[in-house]
């Protein structure tokens, strides 16, 4: 991932001095890479952290007249049409491509590039889970005990929420989907704005 965003950066602006690069709030790259990509290409880079990945998508579209960054990076393909349909980003057919599963290239225009890929999954406390048995099922989170445990990020803003609840659509239907959303509420899920929040929150 972090060759591929290099890539990615070095790509987009040949002769530039600085690049900025706006990404969600929870993006870390290592700072000595950073810092070997400065010293090799001659550029620096500045990061604007534009809260969840649906907030930066909304900050670039927002702004796609008077741009506030020259790369975007960490919406996925929950977001993809939306970026595509705001018609923001540049076409870039990267040399990394033959690397990829075919399967990953979810763009066939080249306009947004993936960079890696990840399950729809739920984290869970060990300790607390010791001595208590875990949900089997989708449907057992909606139970009392362990919707007042769970905590999901808002799909408005949040790129794993969208996730979840698009995978709760492909689970339940679209005639079931509403109903277990019904009975996670009244158990007592809570609903995080984003990902940091509801992990470390």
């Amino acid at each position: 991932m972090q060759r591929a965003f290099a890539l990615l950066v070095l790509l987009a602006f040949g002769l530039a001095q600085e690049i900025t690069v706006l990404t969600h709030a929870s993006f870390s790259l290592d700072k000595g890479l950073i810092a070997q990509f400065e010293r090799e290409t001659g550029l620096r880079l500045r990061f604007l952290k534009g809260g969840d990945a649906g907030e930066t998508l909304n900050r670039a579209i927002l702004t796609k007249g008077a741009p506030i960054a020259d790369v975007l990076y960490g919406f996925d393909n929950t977001f993809l049409a939306r970026a595509l349909e705001a018609d923001i980003l540049l076409p870039y057919r990267s040399p990394e491509i033959r690397n990829l599963k075919s399967t990953l290239l979810l763009d066939p225009t080249f306009r947004a590039l993936p960079v890696d890929y990840g399950w729809v999954s739920l984290n869970y406390d060990r300790a607390y889970f010791r001595e208590r048995p875990l949900p089997q099922t989708p449907q057992d989170l909606a139970r009392p005990e362990y919707a007042r445990l769970l905590v999901v990020q808002n799909p408005a803003t949040s790129s794993p929420g969208l996730a979840f609840l698009m995978a709760t659509v492909a689970r339940f239907g679209e005639d079931g989907y509403l109903d277990f959303w019904a009975r996670l509420r009244d158990g007592g899920v809570r609903v995080a704005k984003g990902w940091s929040e509801a992990y470390y929150t």
